[in-house]
C-alpha cells in the first residue's frame, strides 16, 4: 500500500527547527531596525499524526511572509522598523501536543501574536489560552464551526472567552458550514441517490461528517456513515464492508485530513471501489497537493476534491508570485491553507502597523477586526466582532471574527499525474473551467 509523502524526508529536520526560534534577518545593510524584534509563533503539525506536509506548506508560507516583510524594512511604529522573528511550535496534529506548543511560546519564547493552525482539534484545544494570555491570533486552516462561534461562549461550555471585553481569535478558513453545502449541493445536482460517509474521528471530521449527513439526508438520500482513526494505515477491513454491500454506492466521500488521506483513497482506488463509472470518489483539499497525491495515490486519477480557497485562474499578482516562489521551492502548486498563513502575517503585520504597537492586545485586535487589505487570497475583513457585535438574525454564529469570503470549489483530476492547476473545476457551475459538472472515469471533457 502507498502512503508515505514525498516531504517525509523533511520531517525530522524540520521538527528540530521547530523547536528553537527563527529568526529572518536581511544584513544587506538597507533596513536600520529596533534593536527588539516582533515574534510571531507559527503553530503547524511538523510530526505525525499530524498532517505533516500541511504543516511544512505552512511553515514556509509564514516564513515567507516574514522574508518579504523583512525585505521591506519590516513595519513601522513610532518612527522606528521593526523586523519580525518566526518562533515556529510543532502541534503534531494533537490538542495536547497544541496545547504544550503554545504554552513554550506564550511563556518561553513570548511571542506578540500566532499565526497557523491546521487541524480544528488542535484549534479548539488551545484558543482559550492563546485568549487568556492576550495573543492576538489569526488561524489560518481549522473548519470546526466552534472555532469562530460567536465569540462569546467557548465550544464546550466553559466561561466566555472574552471575560475581559476582547476576544482575540480570528479565521480566515472556512467554517465546517461554508464548505458543507457546496460538496452536497454538488452531488445532489449529479442525482446520487445513496452515498457513504467515511469520517475521522476528531473535532473536524465528526461534526463535519454530521452537517454533511444532515444535509444529504433531508434531500432523501440514503446515507451511510463509518469512522476511522488518524494514522491509520490499513483500511481494508472497512473498505471490505462498502465492497459487501449488495448495492455500490453512488458516491464515496471522505472526511478525513493529512496523510492517512492518501492512504484511504489510494486503498480504495487499489480495490476498485471508487472511483469507477458508478461510484464518485470524493476526497479531501490535499489532492490538490499535486506532486504528493500522484506519489501517494497514483491510481486516484478521476478523485475529486474540495478545493478551498481561491482557484489557481483567479490568481492576483500577489497570489500568482506566491505560487511560482512554492513551486520554485517544492515543485507543486501552493495549497490554500499556506496562502492562507502567509496572508495571516500580513493581517497581524498590518494591524499592528495601523494599532501604533506591537505589545497592546486590545488595540491590535481591533485592527483586525476592521483590516481591509488585498492579499494572496483577495480582500480580507470581517463582518462581526466587537466593532459590529450584533448578529442579524439567522446569521450562523461562527461568523463572529469569521472571514466571509473564501471560495470553495469542487475539483476533479481527468489525466493521471496532472498538475492541480489543470484539474477542472466542475462545481460551483459560476467557476466551472472544463464545461461539465462531472467527468466520468475513462472519459475526457
Amino acid at each position: 500500500m502507498k502512503g508515505k509523502s514525498t516531504l517525509a524526508s523533511l520531517v525530522v529536520l524540520l521538527a528540530l527547527v521547530a523547536l528553537v526560534p527563527f529568526s529572518m534577518v536581511y544584513a544587506d545593510g538597507h533596513c536600520e531596525f529596533a534593536d527588539e524584534a516582533i515574534k510571531i509563533g507559527g503553530l503547524v503539525p511538523l510530526s505525525a499524526p499530524g498532517s505533516v506536509a500541511g504543516g511544512i506548506a505552512m511553515q514556509w508560507a509564514i516564513e515567507h511572509a516574514v522574508s518579504g516583510i523583512n525585505a521591506n524594512c519590516g513595519i513601522q511604529i513610532d518612527g522606528a522598523n521593526y523586523q519580525f522573528e518566526v518562533v515556529v511550535g510543532d502541534s503534531e496534529g494533537s490538542p495536547e501536543r497544541g496545547q504544550a506548543a503554545v504554552e513554550r511560546l506564550i511563556l518561553e519564547d513570548n511571542v506578540d501574536a500566532v499565526v497557523g493552525v491546521f487541524h480544528s482539534a488542535v484549534g479548539l484545544a488551545t484558543m482559550t489560552m492563546l485568549d487568556e494570555n492576550s495573543i492576538p491570533t489569526v488561524f489560518s486552516e481549522p473548519w470546526n464551526d466552534n472555532v469562530s462561534a460567536n465569540g462569546i461562549i467557548e465550544y464546550d461550555g466553559k466561561p466566555p472567552r472574552i471575560a475581559d471585553g476582547v476576544d482575540h481569535i480570528f479565521r480566515i478558513s472556512p467554517a465546517s458550514s461554508m464548505v458543507g453545502p457546496v460538496v452536497v449541493n454538488w452531488l445532489l445536482s449529479l442525482g446520487v441517490e445513496n452515498v457513504v460517509l467515511i469520517a475521522e474521528n476528531t473535532d473536524y471530521g465528526q461534526p463535519a461528517a454530521a452537517d454533511e449527513l444532515a444535509r444529504l439526508e433531508a434531500a432523501g438520500v440514503s446515507v451511510v456513515k463509518l469512522d476511522v482513526e488518524l494514522g491509520t494505515e490499513d483500511f481494508v477491513p472497512i473498505l471490505s464492508r462498502i465492497q459487501a454491500r449488495a448495492e455500490a454506492p453512488d458516491a464515496i466521500r471522505l472526511l478525513v485530513t493529512g496523510e492517512t488521506s492518501y492512504n484511504l483513497t489510494q486503498q480504495m482506488a487499489e480495490l476498485g471501489i471508487a472511483p469507477t463509472v458508478g461510484t464518485i470518489c470524493v476526497t479531501n483539499q490535499l489532492a490538490f497537493k499535486s506532486a504528493d497525491y500522484w506519489e501517494n495515490v497514483p491510481d486516484g486519477n478521476y478523485c475529486a476534491f474540495n478545493r478551498v480557497g481561491i482557484i489557481p485562474t483567479l490568481f492576483n499578482d500577489l497570489g500568482s508570485e506566491l505560487n511560482a516562489a512554492y513551486e520554485e521551492k517544492w515543485g507543486d502548486v501552493i495549497e490554500s491553507y499556506a496562502m492562507a498563513s502567509f496572508d495571516a502575517v500580513h493581517i497581524i503585520a498590518d494591524a499592528m502597523e495601523r494599532a501604533g504597537s506591537y505589545s497592546d492586545a486590545a488595540a491590535i485586535v481591533a485592527a483586525i477586526e476592521t483590516v481591509d487589505i488585498e492579499l494572496s487570497q483577495g480582500r480580507y475583513y470581517f463582518d462581526y466582532g466587537s466593532h459590529n457585535p450584533d448578529l442579524p438574525e439567522g446569521t450562523p454564529a461562527f461568523m463572529w471574527h469569521q472571514w466571509p469570503d473564501p471560495i470553495v470549489t469542487v475539483m476533479q483530476y481527468y489525466e493521471t499525474g496532472q498538475s492541480g492547476l489543470e484539474a477542472a473545476v466542475v462545481y460551483p457551475e459560476l467557476y466551472q473551467s472544463h464545461g461539465t459538472s462531472y467527468i466520468v472515469p475513462g472519459t475526457s471533457p
